[in-house]
């Protein structure tokens, strides 16, 4: 009976480690993948920024193209996220005003965090969001360890009351520049639909779902599909 004991302990024991060793091992390359794009990506940022810059100019707005703000990183710490302007330079204020005088709007926002036809975007932010070239400078979280080529949505911190349950599980992993969610409908899903989604990839993150995530992404961005 003790040797049935112990021979069950063994076992678990090497169960926990073999996961553990898992886990380490997909951590770690997943870390040297993320790093080798960035640094690809980042090569393309310069030139990129050039042409958004210019294509701004001609529209009259000569504001900073790129763009920073405090999002939600793994574990719940806040980090600078860099993403290329595609909206107005007061989007916020105008964001909030328009939600104050219009219930419609209030109620679409609240629902999705995001407004189907938002005011907010430029000429200029439509096309790039359309092909998602507005988030290419996330290349720069990556680099720094901010953020995974793979994972959630870098949440806003006045999100998180929003995301209730949902929160302590989607903050287990690093926000990614692509992730489950946004090959799975994007901005054509509900925001509890995003964190129900967000929340089943930090409980099953691993080599083949980010393998399929990888992939699936391509058809998203080639075909433009959910976004806006």
């Amino acid at each position: 009976m003790k040797e049935d004991v112990t021979t069950i302990t063994a076992d678990k024991e090497t169960v926990t480690a073999y996961f553990k060793f898992k886990r380490i091992l997909y951590l770690t390359v997943k870390r040297i993948f993320d790093i080798f794009v960035s640094i690809i990506g980042l090569i393309f940022i310069i030139p990129l920024a050039f042409i958004i810059k210019i294509a701004y100019m001609l529209t009259g707005d000569f504001t900073n193209v790129i763009f920073t703000q405090d999002r939600i990183g793994k574990n719940g710490k806040h980090f600078k996220f860099f993403k290329f302007r595609s909206m107005v330079p007061n989007a916020d204020q105008i964001l909030f005003e328009a939600l104050e005088k219009d219930e419609k709007l209030r109620e679409e926002y609240t629902a999705n965090k995001k407004l189907k036809d938002d005011p907010r975007i430029t000429k200029v932010g439509k096309i790039i969001r359309k092909f998602s070239l507005d988030e290419t400078p996330q290349f720069i979280n990556i680099f720094l360890g901010d953020m995974s080529l793979i994972g959630n949505r870098p949440y806003l911190p006045r999100e998180k009351e929003d995301m209730g349950k949902y929160f302590d599980d989607i903050v287990k992993t690093k926000p990614g520049l692509t992730g489950w969610w946004q090959v799975s409908g994007r901005n054509n899903v509900s925001f509890k639909r995003r964190l129900i989604l967000e929340q089943e990839y930090s409980k099953n993150a691993g080599f083949k779902m980010d393998i399929k995530i990888f992939f699936k992404t391509f058809r998203v961005v080639l075909f433009g599909k959910g976004a806006k």
